[in-house]
């Protein structure tokens, strides 16, 4: 109780802690913009103060451009990153920039020269209340009173990126978390699967003890006057007990596999079961009276017989037909269970094989999966639902290779 107490205790610990460290980078990249949105503004604002300065001394042609104008130039071609339209008060454009990255060479005049790497003018005359509106929303305009003349921009693209470097911070964690997820499921599901596995050997080792005295007692009764037909019938009942404590056994260890007669072993474990079996369930049986030669574990190909058969009596609800039949295709060997019970939706013909699935009010939702598992996975087998309809049955089929 007390280490469970404490991984608990560890394991909120890790959930805070990576919740807080989440948040801490989130807002790093946040204060991050931020701080780099306040750059580009500042940018921006030299940029309107370099321009301003450099038309007006290209205006004024007759005065000589210093050394103060060459840095405004130097910093016209150089400084500006972000997309960007220069309009006057009735908004028509004068210039724009790195609204796509199309080269063009403007040779209207020496200021158009800067902006070398925009597109066609005339897309951008004709789309310009667009793309004004939308650097409006980006960020707020920059006026130059003197030159009447507004400043739109929108966000770089460094700053564009940087947008979604949350994003793809925490769809990395996500993916993270989820590899977390499945190794911390995959350890429990392993931990529970031993658990099951030591509760399955200490039952068969448990049910051996009884056995061993009510095979005494057979002994006992063979010599005192007993109808020998109860006796025989005891000793089946027994030599049943015995099949289940070897099947419990070799749950979490790999079967044994030997070449045997699956014409023979499917004959006896439908047998067992048709005899303790109500008298309103009708079995048809075709099974072939020659030898067909299977590698197979007896007791868990015998298991996985009994657990159909008793599915279908089950959705009989014990009335109804039920049909065995095995047959032979070349290197294969075909067992088809048919029942004229209530049949399984098809949807569900995958669903049915899956660990607690069930339609009983009773029942564990074992049986198939262990079918499946004894099939596919010990014997390299098929098994699945061949074909079934609403109230009216379902064919359950077993395809094993048979011995070369």
């Amino acid at each position: 109780m007390r280490i469970h107490l404490n991984r608990n205790i560890v394991r909120w610990i890790i959930i805070i802690s990576s919740f807080i460290i989440v948040s801490l980078i989130l807002w790093n990249t946040y204060v991050f913009f931020q701080h780099f949105k306040s750059e580009e503004r500042a940018k921006m604002k030299s940029w309107t103060i370099a321009y301003s300065e450099y038309a007006t001394a290209l205006a004024n042609s007759d005065e000589d451009v210093n050394i103060n104008k060459v840095v405004d130039y130097i910093v016209l071609k150089t400084n500006i990153t972000a997309p960007m339209i220069l309009a006057d008060d009735e908004n028509n454009v004068i210039l724009h920039r790195n609204i796509f990255a199309k080269p063009r060479l403007s040779e209207k005049n020496e200021l158009a020269q800067i902006f070398n790497d925009s597109i066609d003018d005339n897309y951008v005359e004709t789309h310009k209340n667009r793309f004004i509106s939308k650097f409006k929303n980006e960020n707020q305009p920059l006026v130059m009173d003197e030159l009447e003349q507004t400043l739109y921009y929108g966000t770089s693209s460094l700053l564009n990126n940087l947008k979604y470097y949350p994003l793809a911070l925490l769809l990395i964690i996500l993916l993270f978390s989820a590899v977390v997820y499945f190794f911390y499921r995959s350890s429990k599901v392993a931990e529970q699967n031993k658990l099951w596995t030591g509760m399955a050997k200490e039952t068969a080792h448990q049910i051996g003890t009884p056995l061993s005295s009510l095979i005494g007692w057979i002994e006992i009764l063979k010599s005192e006057d007993v109808n020998p037909d109860y006796i025989v019938e005891m000793e089946k009942d027994v030599d049943r007990l015995q099949t289940i404590t070897e099947r419990f056994s070799k749950i979490g260890s790999i079967p044994e596999l030997k070449g045997a007669d699956i014409a023979l072993e499917t004959r006896n474990a439908i047998t067992y079961l048709q005899s303790r079996t109500s008298k309103l369930i009708e079995f048809d049986i075709e099974i072939p009276e020659r030898e067909i030669l299977v590698k197979i574990n007896e007791q868990l190909y015998g298991w996985t017989i009994e657990n159909l058969v008793k599915n279908a009596i089950d959705a009989m609800k014990g009335k109804g037909e039920l049909t065995l039949q095995l047959t032979q295709r070349e290197r294969l060997v075909f067992i088809n269970i048919s029942d004229t019970g209530k049949g399984i939706p098809k949807s569900q013909f995958n669903t049915i094989f899956n660990p607690g699935f069930t339609t009983k009010k009773r029942g564990w939702g074992l049986g198939l999966s262990l079918s499946r598992r004894i099939i596919e996975d010990y014997h390299n087998g098929k098994i699945k639902v061949l074909h079934s309809e609403l109230n009216k049955g379902t064919t359950m089929q077993i395809v094993l290779k048979t011995v070369s």
